[in-house]
């Protein structure tokens, strides 16, 4: 997403997420007669957010830059929850848009050393446009082997829309691809200037309809925790808690890891995965 697209980006954002809310949920009479708009019209948006209809429309048209306490009002008049909010302001360039440097992310020693004596608990390192940086052996055996992957294309939304066996992989492959999806969204605003990234998703919207519908709809989320189920090919159903850690030297790298509750079908499952004993079963 290329700096100039920003404020396109900002107006399409804005028009969406308006067009979710009623007036009613807002506090605002529905008027008189049908609605030429789904959800709220700019002028309803501007009346909550005390400005003009005029300063609001140039706003959303991307013919003006506004401070950041009128993003932030207009994310509260919005409903945006924590992740909409963020990505508006990286759009906005308030407080501040980074450019991404251009040296390739490395792993440092002693996190690969974390990953390699993780021998229970599949994870691993994502970096920025949700590259896979580096895995550990328990993390191969239970999603992908992400050595077989070329290292351009070692990409986990990539490789989500485009391994078949992934799309097998989890329960419901939908909902995680979706919120990839979204998380690949807030990247894009971070980091508008970034080639592979935006030939990344020029790829995936081309060769994958769900994809360019879900990229299109503006949905947003950030890297944090959540639940997932996975059918493995070998030891069955495993539901699995995950959780990110920031690197300190590098914020856009994410350690991720799988768990399971001590004693859990799914945690004596992961045991036979990571001593090979899933692989004498079959």
């Amino acid at each position: 997403m290329k700096r100039d697209m920003l404020h396109n980006e900002l107006g399409t954002f804005l028009k969406a997420r308006r067009a979710e809310l009623s007036p009613r949920r807002v506090g605002l009479p529905d008027g008189v007669g049908p609605r030429r708009v789904a959800g709220l019209r700019r002028e309803e948006v501007a009346t909550l957010a005390s400005i003009s209809t005029d300063y609001y429309t140039r706003i959303e048209q991307g013919r003006i830059q506004a401070s950041a306490p009128v993003h932030n009002t207009l994310a509260d008049v919005l409903s945006l929850d924590q992740d909409q909010r963020r990505y508006l302001l990286d759009l906005a360039g308030k407080p501040s848009t980074r450019s991404p440097r251009q040296s390739v992310q490395k792993v440092k020693p002693q996190l690969q050393r974390l990953l390699d004596d993780l021998v229970t608990t599949p994870a691993i390192v994502m970096g920025r446009r949700l590259d896979v940086l580096a895995w550990n052996r328990l993390a191969a055996a239970m999603i992908t082997d992400f050595g077989q992957v070329p290292a351009k294309h070692r990409n986990y939304v990539r490789t989500l829309f485009t391994d078949s066996a992934m799309r097998r992989l989890y329960k419901d492959w939908e909902s995680v691809a979706r919120t990839a999806v979204a998380q690949l969204r807030m990247q894009a605003a971070r980091y508008p200037d970034d080639p592979r990234l935006a030939t990344l998703v020029g790829e995936l919207s081309v060769s994958d309809a769900q994809f360019a519908q879900w990229w299109v709809a503006q949905g947003v989320a950030s890297l944090s925790t959540g639940t997932k189920t996975v059918i493995h090919p070998k030891v069955g159903e495993l539901v699995l808690d995950w959780d990110t850690l920031a690197e300190a030297d590098d914020a856009d790298q994410q350690l991720v890891v799988w768990t399971a509750e001590p004693g859990s079908p799914t945690h004596e499952a992961l045991r036979l995965l990571a001593t090979g004993m899933a692989d004498r079963r079959h």
